[in-house]
């Protein structure tokens, strides 16, 4: 197997396991701190000696919840509960990971480039469900990114749009979002990857995130194929997508509440400071949007990507409308309790927002004349202390990543093969575009004439 690789700014080595090498915590970029923070990402610095990557890299600062947070106690015990999984948070996070089963850097191996969700808040790509060997055993190369969130990868503010050369701020974090897919895009053939064969996929704020890539142009023609999971936006407004001007309002409220009374001192804030500013923005957010004083189609979600004229020239539902995103072959898809989904939605067992959106952006592609677009809903109930469980909002990750084992819940021989149908699948559209296959149910495009949907059960 491949242990050490030469990348374009030094040696690496990896991880040996069976059947696979993983290389953790490769830097993409310089860390992101002093004169660095809130600028673009810059390459990273070169170095000589074997750099040995054994561990995963810091998350970006963050609150993870815990037993007794009101909004995230349910996301501690499934994701958050095993310490052997929480990292070190820092600003020092432009960190990727990457797992190969190559056996030397001439193979020509498609290759997965994971973002994870979090709100644009939090996150990171070693997460306790997220693991590469299952897409390794099936002959793709997994990458996973960690980028920055909340106030350090998404702060507008006027101080900041005036020292920056194009006038712009915020959307730190997509930008290193795409720093990190130009260092696979340059790095990855050492590995044993296809450089012109990489699949962009994330969920949540990863899917939305994905969304942002396949709209822009700073990502040029390196994304061949996208995978969209619980966040696609078209038609229906149910996230917020601001203006530069927008979100720097929001930001004029974020540094208000930190107290810095200029740039300086705003740089000169610690971490835990702003990371507590952010908090208190949120928390005030929340209620305003209790009072009805806020559009409830941006919910509470505002310190996010900003449609700035240069990552963005137009918000991604005009994009939509417009039919500007890349013609790549995409698949899009959610689950039963999913974002946007209501009471009243719940009542007459309707899926929601999302899954309207996910067929209204296959049928799109038809439409432009793109490659075939696939839909799925995950509609299975996964095993909990006092029956089944309906499907949340991440649920279908234990089963996108073949990780059920890491579960707390006595996944049974259903849920193994749900995994192991959805991974076949996944991987497929990875290789060739089209996610059918020997153990596969028959998954037809979904089309205006037949807006069919792959329902996971």
């Amino acid at each position: 197997m491949l242990n050490i690789v030469k990348t374009q700014y030094g040696r690496i080595q990896g991880v040996g396991m069976e059947g696979y090498t993983v290389y953790k915590g490769i830097p993409y970029a310089k860390p992101p701190v002093g004169a660095l923070r809130w600028r673009a990402p810059q390459k990273p610095d070169a170095w000589e000696d074997v750099r040995s990557c054994d561990r995963f890299g810091n998350a970006a600062p963050q609150e993870f919840p815990t037993e007794d947070t009101p909004w995230g106690a349910m996301y501690y015990k499934e994701f958050y509960s095993d310490p052997a999984f929480i990292p070190q948070r820092s600003e020092d996070c432009l960190y990727l990971n990457i797992w190969t089963p190559a056996q030397t850097g001439e193979e020509k191996l498609p290759v997965a480039f994971w973002i994870h969700g979090g709100g644009f808040g939090g996150g990171y790509g070693s997460e306790k469900e997220f693991d590469g060997a299952q897409y390794c055993r099936r002959g793709v190369i997994l990458v996973s990114i960690n980028y920055r969130c909340g106030v350090f990868g998404f702060l507008a503010h006027p101080w900041l749009s005036a020292r920056d050369e194009k006038g712009i701020s915020g959307n730190y974090g997509i930008l290193d979002q795409i720093a990190a897919l130009d260092w696979v895009y340059e790095n990855i053939a050492a590995f044993g990857g296809d450089p012109e064969n990489i699949t962009v996929f994330g969920q949540s704020a990863g899917c939305m995130s994905t969304q942002i890539l396949c709209s822009s142009s700073l990502t040029g023609d390196r994304i061949k194929k996208a995978i969209l999971q619980s966040g696609v936006q078209t038609v229906d407004r149910f996230l917020a997508t601001p203006t530069l001007q927008e979100e720097e309002e929001y930001g004029k409220r974020i540094v208000k509440i930190a107290g810095a009374k200029n740039l300086e001192e705003l740089y000169a804030m610690d971490t835990e400071s702003l990371l507590a500013a952010k908090a208190q923005f949120d928390a005030e957010t929340f209620m305003h949007l209790m009072k009805g004083e806020l559009d409830p189609g941006d919910g509470s979600l505002l310190i996010v990507p900003n449609v700035d004229g240069y990552l963005l020239q137009k918000n991604v539902r005009e994009t939509f409308a417009d039919g500007s995103m890349k013609p790549i072959p995409y698949m899009a898809g959610c689950v039963t309790d999913d974002l946007g989904r209501t009471e009243e939605d719940r009542k007459k067992e309707n899926p929601g927002v999302i899954l309207k959106g996910c067929k209204e952006w296959c049928i799109r592609q038809e439409e432009l004349g793109n490659p075939p677009a696939y839909a799925y809903y995950f509609n299975h109930a996964l095993p909990g202390e006092n029956g089944p469980d309906p499907a949340f909002h991440s649920a279908e990750l234990w089963y996108t990543f073949g990780t059920l084992g890491r579960c707390w819940r006595s996944m049974e021989a259903r849920d193994r093969e749900i995994s192991e149908q959805m991974l076949d699948a996944w991987t497929n559209f990875m290789k060739t575009g089209n996610p059918n296959g020997d153990k596969v149910p028959v998954w037809k495009p979904c089309t205006a004439a037949d807006p069919s949907v792959w329902e996971i059960r």
